[in-house]
């Protein structure tokens, strides 16, 4: 571990003298990229640099026990590095786990109603409020991208996103199939019904990342439908992009101008080509899969909202909250964070293994 650290740090210092290379600002592109990797491991550096000055504290205090006079004053600075060590390593055996690298990413969300009708869309309305009060919490930007809303005033489809630092890694384990179990407002006998909505996060990527290449894209553009006043069904504002080479479609209606929902198509577009890429490439890592809290795949059920026992379960971590009404306001968090260090743990078992 500590020959692993000593790499890190070396790189660490590589890094900051090439991000203040003025031959390496003037090539944004590779600089981004260069601030990324240095952000990514300053918490390691900081945190072996710690280590390290505990480590010398504890030398000098076991020297100084030999003077009678600072004796005692040695033995408690030898006590607490020696309590403080093995919390340090800890720590930074949690810090030396691999870091997704979108975690720092804008996210692109979509929310599909499933099986269960109108019932299922007011379920993906009642989540896209739930993500959007949650992003109110951590202070990120909602924007829609593109909806496709029912009569009822719920969705058949809705697009957005979700801007501000990390939001990927506060949004990314909500990929799967949420299922609902309530009596709808409709059932006049009361009986209770189950429905499900699809929820798929994808991190926003850079140019740099993805590249498409123009002539595989066919554009399409349409009227816009839903609400939008004067606007909506007057002009083709509405984008829809083709990559023909996959077949994957990204549509963008909300904006007032063709050039504004071109732009938050690509986005789109680019996110999705991403995620199909590293699709391919988690399957083949067969071994990095057994090490994620689910897979993140849209057919996998994840959660269930059981409305008459005012309880909410997490299926892969068996982690329930009672938290009912508090949850669907957009208090995740304490759901969020035993995702994650449940995430934590598993690959840090199999980084032992």
């Amino acid at each position: 571990m500590f020959q692993k650290l000593e790499a890190v740090e070396a790189r660490y210092e590589e890094l900051n003298k090439l991000i203040s290379d003025p031959e390496v600002i003037s090539n944004q592109a590779e600089w981004k990229k260069l601030m990324k990797e240095h952000s990514s491991i300053e918490d390691v550096v900081l945190k072996y640099r710690e280590y390290k000055l505990t480590e010398k504290d504890f030398e000098e205090a076991k020297e100084m026990m030999n003077d009678p006079e600072l004796k005692d004053l040695a033995e408690e600075e030898m006590l607490s590095a020696k309590e403080k060590l093995p919390k340090l390593e800890e720590e930074l055996k949690v810090l030396l786990i691999p870091k997704d690298p979108n975690d720092d990413n804008n996210v692109i969300c979509e929310i599909r109603s499933g099986a269960g009708g109108e019932e299922a869309a007011l379920f993906a309305g009642t989540l896209f409020r739930m993500y959007s009060m949650y992003a109110e919490r951590k202070h990120f930007k909602i924007e829609v991208i593109d909806s496709n809303e029912t009569e009822l005033g719920g969705y058949n489809k809705i697009s957005f996103m979700i801007t501000g630092k990390g939001a990927y890694s506060r949004f990314k384990f909500e990929s799967g199939v949420h299922r609902v179990q309530r009596v709808p407002d409709t059932e006049s006998s009361g009986r209770i019904h189950t429905s499900t909505a699809t929820v798929a996060v994808l991190p926003e990527v850079e140019d740099v990342e993805i590249e498409i290449n123009p002539a595989d894209i066919k554009m399409e553009v349409y009227r816009a439908s839903g609400a939008g006043g004067q606007h909506v069904n007057k002009t083709s504002s509405a984008v829809r992009l083709i990559h023909e080479p996959t077949g994957i479609v990204a549509e963008c209606q909300t904006e007032r101008s063709q050039v504004q929902n071109r732009e938050y198509a690509m986005r789109l577009l680019r996110s999705r080509l991403y995620q199909m890429e590293k699709e391919k490439q988690d399957k083949e890592l067969a071994q990095e899969r057994k090490s994620q809290v689910g897979s993140g795949d849209r057919s996998e059920k994840i959660r269930t909202y059981n409305y008459p026992q005012g309880r909410i379960t997490d299926h892969r971590i068996g982690f329930s909250t009672f938290q009912f009404d508090n949850f669907l306001n957009g208090d995740l968090d304490e759901m969020i964070d035993n995702l994650i260090a449940t995430d934590r743990a598993e690959k840090l078992k199999g980084e032992n293994e």
